[in-house]
């Protein structure tokens, strides 16, 4: 009888180890679907930024995350050294989504029909300029002819030239561009290379307070100068939530930084190198809010790409309206 029980026994614990490994083998194979599901369900935002601006001030606070978790969506964050290389970036997929001032936009629509407006900082005309050497006898545009002025081509300060040119009856012909990144041409313009420079914050800023530089003219009622959010289309189209939850975190990021600029110039120190002085000179002329865009600033921006057609920047014309992201993601 005792053999009897003992061989059921035995023949009970087999039959539940064999269940229990069978569960178990259920079970992993579960986990591992569920996994898979999750994997599957989570989207990438890959996000390209710079060193200076509304994004690096994102990233470092972490609240774009928080706010997209529920959304199952990873943020990825990209740096790039300037706004063309950020949006050739997106143009090869890289990223799906930048900032950039209001030159880049144009040259990557030229060649990406994909790329697409999503919203714009409003104007900040005063955050470029045209400057002098402290000590140069240059006091207004008119003094300009026949000098050499440093630039950037193709960016945000050549359409500013061009404007204030064409405001004091000047052209390009009138006088020497010298066409230079802003790293050589701070160089140039130290050394007495160049005679003028046209530049943008946070160069500008740094020229006026290390070198004691000197504006003759900058944006202010001439030009709009906005930053610009761009996505890949396909993305932008795909995920709206996503874009509607990047636009207000970018929003409530740009009313922080306009109540705390002591504290956004201190985020933006490190990946800058730049003093806290240079810093919050830049942050005081930022345009502040993030907003979707309007037909006025697609206007203005069109005159932008005419004005760089005009001197054969872009190979074609551009019809800005075309790359405005049509949902609304306010």
């Amino acid at each position: 009888m005792a053999i009897s029980i003992n061989r059921s026994w035995a023949k009970y614990t087999i039959i539940v180890a064999s269940l229990a490994s069978m569960m178990g083998v259920a079970g992993c194979a579960k986990k591992a679907e569920q996994q898979e599901q999750t994997k599957q369900d989570t989207t990438t935002l890959s996000i390209g930024f710079q060193k200076y601006g509304i994004l690096p001030i994102v990233k470092a606070k972490g609240e774009l995350e928080k706010n997209l978790a529920a959304q199952g969506v990873h943020v990825k964050w990209v740096e790039f050294p300037a706004g063309p290389q950020l949006l050739e970036g997106l143009n090869v997929g890289s990223v799906v989504f930048g900032e950039a001032g209001e030159a880049p936009p144009i040259f990557a629509q030229a060649a990406n029909p994909n790329l697409v407006y999503v919203a714009n900082q409003p104007s900040a005309p005063t955050a470029e300029a045209l400057i002098v050497q402290k000590d140069s006898p240059i006091q207004s545009i008119q003094d300009l002819k026949g000098k050499r002025i440093a630039l950037n081509k193709g960016s945000n300060v050549h359409y500013l030239l061009l404007k204030l040119l064409e405001a004091n009856n000047l052209t390009l012909n009138d006088i020497q561009p010298v066409y230079l990144p802003p790293s050589d041409a701070r160089a140039a313009f130290e050394k007495g290379a160049v005679d003028a420079w046209v530049i943008w914050d946070p160069f500008f800023a740094a020229a006026e307070h290390q070198i004691q530089a000197r504006v003759i003219a900058d944006g202010e009622h001439l030009v709009s100068n906005h930053q610009f959010y761009l996505a890949d289309r396909k993305f932008a189209e795909g995920h709206p939530e996503v874009l509607k939850t990047l636009v207000t975190t970018l929003n409530q990021t740009t009313d922080w930084v306009k109540t705390h600029p002591d504290d956004a110039a201190k985020l933006l120190e490190k990946p800058t190198a730049l003093e806290l002085g240079i810093l919050k000179t830049s942050i005081s002329r930022m345009g502040f809010g993030v907003q979707p865009i309007s037909e006025k600033v697609a206007k203005e921006q069109q005159y932008v790409a005419d004005a760089f057609y005009a001197q054969k920047l872009i190979p074609k014309q551009l019809v800005i309206q075309d790359a405005i992201l049509k949902n609304d993601v306010k």
